[in-house]
């Protein structure tokens, strides 16, 4: 039986380690099982294996299949909700804890890249670009607020300065954030689970979890063997497929699309990117860009709810791309994607613990690359003992989507439609 693969992008394409784990047979005894060997997994495994606990991660697919591997790899700072919305929606209280949180992803990713030596073509700098005036006096607010919770490194561009960053005439300005940054994130992921195995810990690929059996110890089950541990934690976000289900009515799985460009000339990046720095725009169905280390333009955009995958990416894409840069009208494109990530309706990370050691973290709404990784570090201090953290996200309610499955895909739809609207009014 031929093992899954990873989808066809440019990050599987270009991945460092192609190696394949084994699939889980027999019994096996662990302090710790982690369900999901992406962001949220990995972290997690990486942090408890650093504490010293014995961790088992069993994976259905390959490590970094899902939103993990498919990603734009923008390293974007804070949450889908701002500071301001969390303050004004949660208390004060509330409030201060996520402030102090919502610059700490980025930290960690960078802190682990070095600690751990993962070659990952990290690059420092992300650029939020306004399409519009208005858009631009919110990245001003934006500054005011972030700079007011102790994030010191954010410039303004006007609309002639922020084209010193990015060669196109589109944008009424922007807010460039020295804090962020891009990576490719497959090899992110797959350095860090490299270092969780020098570790000691241990990953199963090909082993999807059946059954979830609650318990002193827990089990997870798979179809040829199982894990007996004391603790387990489900990061399988938007690919759980029926493992928890009273958690997975609380969010919905969306797609959204991605291309990779051949590799291009060195002065054709120049005038695309000129510093390098990763874009996205400021609209709500936003564009997403940056140039690959191997100097692609990877580009991505658009929505599909309810994990609907669309049948030609690049008819989505590609236009998207034109308007941007019509320089490249006749340029090939080498791949073209398309990931699920998890919404929730307030789009904050839901995380909460089931009975006495089930844990569970889902549903990034859109900013998973930073909030997975400090997702990880999170549960495996509450795991430890320290619940300070977790206690505040698990804290916050956690709303289902109203009508169900039926009703989440054409609710969340039409406010698509009317933020597009918006969108292309300006206002």
């Amino acid at each position: 039986m031929s093992s899954p693969n990873h989808a066809n992008s440019y990050y599987a394409a270009s991945a460092n380690d192609k190696a394949i784990r084994p699939q889980l047979t027999g019994e096996h005894r662990c302090d710790v099982c982690v369900v999901g060997a992406g962001f949220t997994g990995i972290s997690t495994a990486l942090s408890l294996a650093e504490k010293g606990k014995r961790v088992i991660v069993v994976e259905g697919s390959r490590i970094g299949f899902g939103a993990s591997g498919r990603n734009g790899g923008q390293i974007v700072n804070s949450f889908n909700r701002d500071i301001d919305y969390i303050f004004k929606s949660y208390g004060e209280d509330i409030g201060q804890k996520m402030a102090k949180m919502a610059f700490a992803g980025s930290e960690l990713i960078r802190h682990r890249i070095e600690k751990y030596n993962i070659d990952c073509d990290l690059k420092h700098g992300n650029l939020f670009a306004a399409c519009n005036p208005k858009q631009f006096e919110d990245l001003k607010a934006k500054k005011a607020l972030w700079e007011s919770h102790g994030h010191n490194e954010l410039e303004l561009l006007s609309a002639s300065s922020i084209q010193d960053h990015i060669g196109s005439d589109r944008y009424a300005g922007g807010l460039l954030d020295r804090k962020g940054g891009h990576i490719q994130p497959l090899n992110l992921v797959l350095g860090q689970a490299k270092a969780f195995e020098e570790l000691g810990g241990q990953i199963f690929e090909d082993s999807e979890v059946i059954r979830l059996e609650q318990g002193k110890p827990g089990r997870v089950v798979t179809k040829q063997g199982v894990v007996v541990a004391d603790t387990i934690v489900v990061a399988g976000n938007a690919y759980m497929f029926g493992l928890l289900p009273e958690v997975e009515k609380k969010a919905m799985p969306c797609g959204t699309q991605v291309i990779a460009t051949e590799p291009l000339p060195e002065d054709i990046q120049k005038k695309l990117l000129p510093t390098g720095h990763c874009v996205e725009d400021c609209n709500y169905l936003l564009d997403y860009y940056r140039l690959s280390g191997d100097g692609r333009l990877i580009y991505g955009g658009g929505t599909t709810y309810g994990a609907r995958d669309p049948g030609k990416i690049e008819s989505i894409i590609v236009p998207k791309m034109l308007k941007t840069y019509p320089i490249l009208q006749n340029v090939k494109i080498d791949f073209a994607w398309t990931g699920n990530f998890l919404l929730t309706m307030m789009r904050m990370p839901q995380v909460g613990k089931i009975g006495d050691n089930l844990y569970y973290a889902q549903g990034y709404s859109g900013h998973g690359v930073t909030n997975s990784h400090l997702m990880g570090e999170i549960l495996s201090d509450a795991i430890d003992g320290d619940t300070e953290r977790f206690d505040v996200f698990a804290s916050m309610p956690q709303y289902q989507f109203p009508g169900g499955r039926m009703l989440r895909i054409p609710y969340t739809a039409v406010g698509a439609v009317y933020y597009n609207i918006r969108d292309k009014l300006g206002i």
